[in-house]
């Protein structure tokens, strides 16, 4: 490992601990010694990274610091680079053009031999599923991030049509189909929307009385609990 890289790690190492944590413990987990760790730490808070604390005491990294786009591993490329690819091809063409837009802003500030790796990347994602969307997925996603109410018609798998009144709170992308994830006002439950099934979508200024990361995590507690025992 180059001590470019193990100063990279040893940034993330700091970042996944919210409260200060032992030098000792650092070191332990990145494989070096404690004196090591030391000179790194001195290295790192010398170019600006605010971190905080002292040998026997413990470091934390202040929240806020940006590391340099240089600093990216090649895994960390090839996943910027799939990730990108996957969404760019998705039917949300909004949503398509910024990942495409988020990629050429990342290789413009790379240095050349890390562009290059970009620009090589030989991680493809085959074609999308044919599938067209019948509804705008922005404003689903806008609705998501402003926790604001939708309504919409919706026809269930039998062809039977009812109008609802969701809270939207996820949407989740699959291969052949979007799903959006709502509290439904009708049915007083969760409920997921297949949004080929869903037609007349019309945001509203209402804003609904819980928090979107509430409902997600409720949501999610839901998920291995048994219908009947809810």
């Amino acid at each position: 490992m180059s001590r470019s890289e193990r100063l990279l790690d040893l940034i993330q190492c700091l970042r996944r601990h919210r409260r200060p944590v032992s030098g000792q413990a650092l070191a332990d987990e990145l494989g070096i010694s404690i004196r090591t760790l030391y000179r790194d730490i001195a290295t790192l808070q010398g170019q600006g990274a605010p971190i905080e604390g002292e040998a026997g005491v413990g470091y934390v990294l202040k929240p806020g610091f940006m590391l340099p786009p240089l600093m990216f591993s090649g895994e960390e490329i090839e996943a910027i680079v799939l990730g990108s690819r996957w969404v760019a091809k998705q039917p949300d063409q909004r949503l398509s053009a910024a990942a495409a837009n988020a990629l050429a802003k990342i290789a413009a500030v790379l240095p050349d031999d890390l562009r290059e790796d970009l620009d090589a990347s030989t991680l493809l994602v085959g074609p999308p599923a044919m599938a067209i969307e019948t509804i705008d997925l922005g404003l689903v996603r806008q609705a998501i991030r402003n926790e604001r109410k939708l309504g919409f018609l919706y026809r269930d798998a039998g062809g039977a049509a009812s109008e609802r009144v969701v809270w939207p709170f996820a949407l989740g992308f699959f291969d052949k189909v979007r799903v959006v994830v709502a509290w439904c006002e009708m049915r007083h439950d969760f409920r997921h929307f297949r949004t080929d099934r869903i037609t007349e979508l019309h945001a509203t200024d209402t804003r609904y009385p819980r928090r979107r990361q509430a409902l997600l995590k409720e949501w999610r507690a839901t998920l291995d609990t048994p219908r009947g025992s809810r």
